[in-house]
C-alpha cells in the first residue's frame, strides 16, 4: 500500500484496501475481521510491540499484565469468550456479579491500618454495607439535580443528610478505601466522575476473571497472518474523495480505500495526529469532552511468599488518595508476585518517580502490613499517563458533559472509521471486550461502506467458523 509516484489507484478486480491505525486489541480485531473477509489490510502501530494498553510482560519468568488483565463478564455472551475458549486460556474469577469492590469479592480480602494492625473483617463488611447505602442515596441526589455534579460531591450531600452513615476512626478509613476502589474502577478521582452516568454502564454477567496466562495469547491469535508494521508512527491522515493517505512521522505515505482509527482517546485529545480536512467541530467536541483516566501498576517479584493467601491486600487511610491495595498473583497464578495499583492523581504522582523510587514507595506500603517483608528481586512500573502512545488508561464520563459523546466518537467520516475502547457500543467503555467489539463493528461498517462504493466482495470466511466451537470457559476458584 505504500504510495510510489502516481501508482495509488486500486487495480481492477483487486480486493479493497484498508489501513488500520493502532495495534491494540481493537485495531488487531478490526484487521483480523478484514483479513478474514479477504480485504487487503495493513496495520500500522507506533510501538515496537502489539497490544497497546494490553501488555503482558514476561521478564519475571511468568506472565504479568501491566495493562488490562481482567475479562469483565465471565460468560459465553462475552464477545471474547469464543476465542478464549479456543485458545484454552484459564480465567481466575475474582468476583461474582454484584461486588461492592467491583472486580473482587470481600471474602478474599485483608485490610490493614497505617500502623499495621489488621482491620477486623466484621468492620470491613459493615462499612461495605454502609457504602452501598451511600451509593443508593446518591441516586436520589441525582434525581433532584437537573445539573450534573461529581460522585464525591453527591456522597458529601448524602452524608450531610444522613449523619448516621458517617463513619469514625478506622471505619472512616475503611470507607475511604472503598472510595479508593471505586476510583480504581474508573481510573479517576471521585471528584471528577459524573454522578449522572457513573452507574449507567452495562456489565456482563459471570463476574470478573483474571487472565491467568495474560492477555498476550489473545493478541497473538488475532494478529496471525496480518501485515503489521511496528514502529510506524502516524502523523497525518488525509481523507480524499475515494482514497485515504496516511503519513508517517518519517514522511512515508500509505494509501488505501479506507482507514480505521483505533488509537487511544488520549492520543486524539492531544492532537498528535493531523486530520486533513480537519475533523468537524462536533467530532472535536466529543473528543475534548470525554475524560481519560489513569491507573498504574507496580509489580514486585519476591523469592518467597510472606503474605497471606488472600487475593487482595489493602491499606486503609484517612483519605482515598492515601489508601492502597495489592493484587496477590500467587493465589491466582502460583507466581510469587504482588501488584500494587494506583489510580487517578496518585497514578500520575507515581509517574513522577523513577522506577526504583516507585518500588520503594510501594515497599513502604507493604512493610506497614508486613514489617519483615524482604526486598523484591525484580520490579516493573507502568506509566500509562505519560506514555506518548497512550496518554492515559481508558475513558470515563466527566462531570457535566453531553451524553451523546460516544455516538459522535464512533460516527464515521467519509472513508474514516473509528474504533477503540472509547467508542464501543452498549456502555462497555474501558473494557477489553468493549475495545474488541468496537474494532469488529468499525470493520463491519468499513466493509459495508466499501462494498457500496466499490462493488460486492466476499465477506464470509471459514476461518471465522473455528471461533464458534462450543468449549466451556476454563475458570478456577468459583
Amino acid at each position: 500500500m505504500e504510495l510510489k509516484g502516481n501508482d495509488s489507484g486500486r487495480r481492477h478486480g483487486s480486493s479493497p484496501s484498508v489501513i488500520v491505525i493502532g495495534g491494540g486489541i481493537s485495531g488487531v480485531a478490526a484487521a483480523c475481521f478484514l483479513h478474514n473477509a479477504y480485504f487487503k489490510v495493513l496495520l500500522l502501530e507506533s510501538r515496537d510491540r502489539l497490544g497497546g494498553r494490553i501488555h503482558t510482560d514476561n521478564s519475571f519468568g511468568c506472565p504479568v499484565d501491566m495493562g488490562a488483565s481482567w475479562l469483565h463478564g465471565v460468560c459465553n455472551e462475552n464477545p471474547l469468550a469464543p476465542l478464549i475458549r479456543r485458545l484454552g486460556l484459564t480465567l481466575y474469577r475474582t468476583s461474582g456479579d454484584d461486588s461492592v469492590l467491583y472486580d473482587h469479592d470481600l471474602e478474599s480480602c485483608m485490610l490493614f491500618d497505617m500502623d499495621g494492625h489488621q482491620v477486623p473483617h466484621k468492620i470491613v463488611a459493615e462499612v461495605g454495607d454502609v457504602f452501598k447505602k451511600i451509593l443508593d442515596e446518591t441516586e436520589k441526589v441525582r434525581n433532584e439535580n437537573s445539573n450534573d455534579i461529581s460522585v464525591l460531591q453527591a456522597i458529601s450531600i448524602v452524608l450531610d443528610r444522613h449523619p448516621e452513615l458517617r463513619q469514625e476512626g478506622v471505619s472512616h478509613e475503611v470507607l475511604q478505601w472503598y472510595i479508593c476502589r471505586m476510583e480504581a474502577w474508573f481510573s479517576a478521582d471521585a471528584d471528577t466522575i459524573s454522578l449522572k452516568t457513573w452507574d449507567q454502564e452495562q456489565v456482563l454477567t459471570g463476574g470478573h476473571g483474571l487472565m491467568v496466562q495474560g492477555y498476550h495469547p489473545v493478541i497473538e491469535a488475532l494478529s496471525k497472518d496480518i501485515d503489521i508494521r511496528l514502529n510506524h508512527r502516524v502523523k497525518a491522515i488525509t481523507d480524499g474523495y475515494n482514497k485515504v493517505m496516511v503519513t508517517l512521522e518519517d514522511g512515508r505515505n500509505f494509501v488505501a480505500d479506507a482507514a480505521i482509527i483505533t488509537v487511544p482517546i488520549g492520543v486524539l485529545k492531544a492532537n498528535l495526529i493531523e486530520f486533513k480536512p480537519e475533523l468537524p467541530d462536533w467530532k472535536l467536541s466529543a473528543i475534548a469532552d470525554l475524560g481519560v483516566g489513569n491507573e498504574n501498576k507496580i509489580a514486585l517479584r519476591f523469592d518467597t511468599v510472606f503474605w497471606p493467601n488472600v487475593e487482595l491486600l489493602g491499606i486503609v487511610a484517612p483519605t482515598s488518595y492515601a489508601c492502597g491495595y495489592f493484587l496477590n498473583l500467587h493465589k491466582a497464578t502460583g507466581h510469587q508476585v504482588l501488584v500494587y495499583m494506583a489510580a487517578g492523581r496518585l497514578a500520575y504522582d507515581v509517574e513522577k518517580l523513577s522506577d526504583k523510587e516507585a518500588a520503594n514507595f510501594v515497599m513502604r506500603q507493604l512493610k506497614k502490613m508486613f514489617p519483615d517483608a524482604p526486598e523484591p528481586v525484580q520490579y516493573l512500573v507502568s506509566r500509562w499517563g505519560t506514555d506518548p502512545d497512550s496518554l492515559g488508561c481508558y475513558s470515563y464520563d466527566l462531570v457535566g458533559k453531553p451524553t451523546d459523546i460516544y455516538d459522535k466518537l464512533r460516527a464515521p467520516l467519509g472513508n474514516l472509521f473509528f474504533g477503540g475502547e472509547a467508542v464501543c457500543m452498549d456502555d462497555h467503555q474501558g473494557s477489553v471486550h468493549g475495545a474488541y467489539s468496537a474494532g469488529i463493528i468499525a470493520a463491519e461498517d468499513c466493509c459495508q461502506h466499501l462494498i457500496k462504493r466499490l462493488g460486492s466482495v466476499q465477506l464470509v470466511s471459514s476461518r471465522e467458523e473455528i471461533l464458534k466451537s462450543i468449549v466451556p470457559l476454563k475458570i478456577s476458584r468459583m
